[in-house]
């Protein structure tokens, strides 16, 4: 046995980290980076690639903020295209190994493996991307995207020919679920003979679910199609190939569509992502507002309205950013009721407005959505 021990130990100097870190005990990592001026090791995993005008291209984007403010202070770890299994579980512990002590596990589904992580690691911390599970020594922080997308529906449903917009979507999980009642609602508000076609693909990135699904939506006559994939490149640059307008989600996208951009719904990590890494470095993650569910929206400036394409009408611009600036405000609420989902039945009473936590509870459709949850 006490060979063992001497072996772990050897282990953990040499990979840089202290014995506290490999006792278990919790210690946040900003009483290390205070004895020392040993540079703070924080590490980002994405599911997808950096480039990918989506998800992961806007949380890279988010990391190479915290590299930019906090300069030689932080020693920065990146992995991309990592699965959503005991990969993530790995890839998370050999960050650790070479001196990671605070994370930032970017995917939905990296979560589960994120917690069997800090369940051993208490003097790591981990901000986690989505999730709606949260321990000791691992937060989420989300935005609500479906602001924007609220905002993006109107642009959609004033400038559709058809009155039929496409969305394509991955799982129906709430915050997806969310997003496409949204933009249903946002562009219903504008033109109430609009309707929105969702297909579900399985996947996050999936190229040739991707194609299939928005050559099919064109081809039953959606002329603007949006989508909740986290890389959007396939689905744009076939809008665009196929004269169809395109709204794009997570990042801008509008140099993959010049003609056919509208708008989007995209993140703006680099505020927060420094925010949190500081509050980590300054050994105050308990007690501060990362330490559990944080979320943003608009008001917060964690999510926004991408810029509107060359061929939108001035009017229409006008419009939403008007409506943007009510949003902000408190004026307008994307979800105030009364909402009715696919078979008529209310589930948001008239006047109200649900919480982000209730709202993230969704398992449902709105009145207007062509599709099920269950395809």
């Amino acid at each position: 046995m006490k060979k063992i021990l001497l072996l772990g130990m050897a282990v953990c100097m040499a990979a840089g980290l202290s014995l506290a870190s490999c006792s278990g005990k919790k210690q946040e990592s900003g009483a290390n980076a205070a004895g020392s001026a040993k540079p703070v090791g924080i590490g980002f995993i994405f599911v997808g690639a950096r480039d990918d005008y989506g998800y992961n291209q806007a949380a890279y984007q988010g990391s190479v903020a915290v590299e930019q403010a906090f300069g030689d202070r932080v020693k920065i770890y990146r992995s991309e295209n990592v699965p959503e299994t005991s990969e993530a579980s790995r890839v998370l512990e050999q960050m650790i190994q070479v001196g990671a002590t605070v994370q930032f596990p970017t995917s939905y589904g990296h979560l589960d493996p994120a917690l069997d992580v800090a369940k051993n690691r208490k003097d790591v911390i981990f901000f986690h991307q989505g999730g709606l599970k949260t321990s000791d020594n691992l937060g989420t922080y989300f935005g609500t995207i479906w602001e924007p997308f609220y905002l993006a529906g109107m642009a959609a449903g004033k400038v559709t020919k058809t009155n039929k917009l496409g969305f394509i979507a991955s799982f129906p999980i709430p915050q997806v679920l969310l997003n496409i009642n949204a933009f249903e609602l946002g562009a219903k508000s504008v033109n109430p003979a609009v309707t929105t076609t969702v297909v579900f693909t399985g996947s996050w990135a999936d190229p040739a679910m991707q194609t299939n699904a928005a050559n099919s939506l064109i081809d039953g006559g959606a002329d603007v199609l949006t989508q909740h994939q986290d890389s959007t490149k396939t689905i744009i640059e076939i809008c665009e190939r196929r004269g169809v307008k395109a709204v794009g989600n997570h990042a801008d996208a509008s140099e993959l569509a010049p003609e056919g951009w509208v708008t989007g719904a995209m993140w703006n990590w680099g505020p927060t992502f420094i925010d949190m890494a500081q509050t980590a470095l300054d050994g105050k993650f308990t007690g501060s507002k990362y330490d559990g569910k944080f979320r943003g929206g608009l008001k917060e400036g964690v999510v926004d309205l991408a810029p509107f394409g060359k061929n939108v009408p001035p009017d229409v611009v006008v419009l939403v950013n008007n409506a943007k600036a009510q949003m902000i405000a408190g004026d307008l609420f994307a979800f105030e009721g009364e909402v009715k989902d696919q078979t008529g039945k209310v589930v948001i009473a008239k006047g109200a407005r649900p919480s982000v936590d209730e709202l993230e509870t969704c398992d449902y459709l709105v009145e207007g959505v062509i599709g099920s949850v269950a395809n």
